[in-house]
């Protein structure tokens, strides 16, 4: 099982997202994320034996609770940059407390031997990946012109473990457990 930790977007945030794809994907042929996919990831633990799965909900569990996190998306980036891009982004703004429920994840997914990432978390949302050498200038204007466009703030107040499925047209996310931030 392929998965991962990560914050869910609300509709309306969603919908923003939508209407900003709708008109930058006619501007570069890219490998595109599905709207209803994109999310704000907190921990990519990768493939996980079946198993143990319960385990891993038990170790995510023992996360510290918290307060809900105010999250703003907006403006648009490049990894690892604007010259020899793989991922085009759009912003997360939600301080320290989206990066202490990153911290806290990765903890407890370490407790059972998963990995930790060398990078610096940097919260984001995917909207495509870059494979191959495409013209990007047409995407690269609609962005720098786009680049501090609001997208939507929400309070995020739980986390979900996703099962990523691979299919003839893209993943596919499954919720397979939800984390609130306030329990008891």
């Amino acid at each position: 099982m392929r998965l991962f930790t990560g914050i869910d977007l609300p509709a309306q945030v969603v919908e923003n997202l939508a209407r900003l794809l709708g008109r930058l994907r006619p501007l570069a042929r890219l490998n595109w994320s599905r709207v209803e996919n994109l999310h704000i990831t907190t921990k990519f633990i990768g493939e996980w034996p079946e198993g143990r799965l319960d385990e891993l909900k038990a170790a995510l569990r023992t996360a510290p609770g918290r307060p809900p996190i105010p999250i703003a998306i907006g403006g648009l980036g490049w990894f690892p940059n604007a010259v020899a891009p793989r991922v085009f982004w759009a912003g997360v703004e939600a301080g320290a407390a989206l990066e202490k429920l990153a911290e806290d994840t990765a903890r407890a997914a370490a407790s059972l031997g998963v990995v930790s990432e060398q990078r610096r978390f940097s919260p984001h949302l995917t909207l495509a990946r870059i494979k191959d050498s495409v013209p990007l200038d047409r995407l690269r204007q609609a962005a720098a012109a786009a680049g501090t466009e609001s997208l939507g703030a929400f309070v995020a107040d739980r986390q979900f473990l996703y099962l990523s499925q691979r299919g003839p047209s893209g993943s596919v996310y499954t919720k397979l457990e939800e984390f609130p931030f306030n329990r008891p």
